[in-house]
């Protein structure tokens, strides 16, 4: 355990007796190991606890259980309670990607005030290891299958390369105590299951599994590096980053191996999804002026180069997002709401709404005003083609009415729904159909 940690410093942090750590300590046992192994070694510290009151009467006793652990390493202590609640609401996230977005700001705020060279957190290796494994359930690249970084700018896990067996057997060689959280037995959060039912598996087939992931993350980090400075050198020859728009050479891209990598390596930091990749790369070939979106930006096909350029999102037709099979956005006045059809669901068309099959869906889904150009497949017409300009002529939508009109688009550019007026035929159910997608437009 001493080793590993110490292995780690060498590697990494040097300098971390020159410059004190702030160690973000919960209460539970690996950061308290974190800290014993600070104080140990006498290098300089101060423990941020940050105390959301998630537990009622638990909470209050971690924080009084940390205050306590502090006076008597002599490390400076501070502690915060911010209502997290309260911000999952506002910010529309869940209560934990709340939380942590409050703990590592005010981590963040502390270190700069209080003049502290690295933040502090107790990662171990098979956090490490149920990190990658949920990326890969979710779906990722290679870079989510490196696992934690054990340096991230100024945020340190220098107990990367122990295990939660070497570090219960550190607490109990050194008679430390910690406090614990129930809800670490519980199977209510993916992390959770992965570590009480899929992890017990994989160490059944590999006794060794957090020594040869170790290796396997080291191994795919320097891989991963190597692919991105690749990249980067590509992408000099081929993206055209002006004042207002970025511009990039289609034929650079038509003609590179692997195209729908490298236009994502690109896409990606302008919040496009590699789902999204299929539909411009086959809208390459087509009639230019078709549009692709993100929460943030608009791609324009152009003849010679895909131009992309900011989102308006000054204005009540901007584009926007639909992340997940049950997420409600707010449209131009109106409410357009997702949700999954189980057998015991309800629901009656009292507002318009379609009814679509789930796995036919590519994710993110866009909503925008419709465009001169669109084109769909009307419902009931089969393998029929239609323009959205035509449907609007034959259903005698007037002028006013035309100028709101919205369609929505799944993650390849396909038209699902002319909102309100006419569902796309390729999303239908049929017999088929494993899971139902309900979707509504509510004013």
């Amino acid at each position: 355990m001493l080793d590993s940690f110490l292995t780690f410093i060498n590697q990494h942090t040097p300098d971390l007796k020159q410059h004190p750590t702030l160690l973000a300590v919960s209460g539970g046992i690996d950061s308290v190991v974190m800290a014993h192994l600070f104080h140990s070694l006498r290098l300089p510290a101060g423990i941020a606890h940050c105390n959301f009151g998630l537990r009622g009467e638990e909470s209050d006793g971690d924080e009084a259980f940390v205050r306590e652990l502090a006076v008597r390493y002599n490390f400076p202590f501070f502690v915060t309670g911010p209502d997290v609640k309260g911000f999952a609401k506002s910010a529309s996230v869940s209560t934990q990607m709340a939380a942590r977005t409050l703990r590592y700001d005010w981590f963040e705020k502390i270190r700069m005030e209080s003049d502290y060279q690295w933040i502090a957190t107790a990662h171990h290796a098979n956090d490490s290891l149920e990190t990658l494994l949920l990326n890969l359930t979710r779906g990722t690249g290679l870079a989510g299958l490196t696992g934690i970084a054990p340096v991230n700018g100024n945020l340190i896990r220098p107990l990367l390369y122990s295990s939660r067996t070497e570090i219960s057997r550190y607490a109990a060689e050194n008679g430390i105590g910690w406090r614990e959280d129930r809800t670490n037995q519980t199977d209510d959060y993916y992390r959770n299951k992965i570590r009480h039912h899929v992890i017990p598996v994989l160490s059944e087939l590999n006794p060794s599994l957090e020594t040869t992931f170790n290796a396997s993350s080291e191994r795919l980090r320097a891989s991963n590096a190597l692919l991105e400075a690749h990249l980067q050198e590509w992408k000099s020859s081929v993206v055209r980053t002006g004042p207002d728009r970025v511009c990039i050479s289609v034929a650079e891209i038509a003609g590179a191996n692997e195209p729908l990598y490298r236009l994502w390596a690109i896409l990606q930091e302008f919040g496009f999804q590699y789902s999204q990749m299929h539909g411009i790369m086959a809208a390459l070939n087509g009639i230019p002026g078709k549009h692709f979106f993100s929460s943030a930006y608009t791609l324009l096909i152009d003849r010679a180069q895909l131009i992309i350029e900011p989102s308006s999102s000054n204005s009540k037709n901007a584009a926007i997002i639909i992340e997940r099979p049950d997420e409600t956005v707010d449209w131009n006045g109106t409410t357009l709401a997702l949700r999954i059809l189980t057998e015991e669901s309800s629901y009656d068309f009292d507002q318009p709404a379609i009814v679509v099959d789930l796995s036919l869906l590519t994710f993110p889904l866009t909503i925008r005003k419709w465009q001169q150009g669109d084109v769909f497949q009307p419902f009931g017409m089969n393998g029929k083609r239609k323009k959205v300009s035509d449907l609007l002529i034959d259903n005698k939508i007037d002028r006013l009415r035309k100028e709101k009109t919205a369609v929505l688009l799944n993650g390849n550019g396909e038209i699902i729904w002319v909102v309100g007026i006419r569902a796309d035929e390729r999303f239908k159910v049929t017999v088929a159909t494993g899971t139902s997608l309900m979707i509504s437009l509510n004013p």
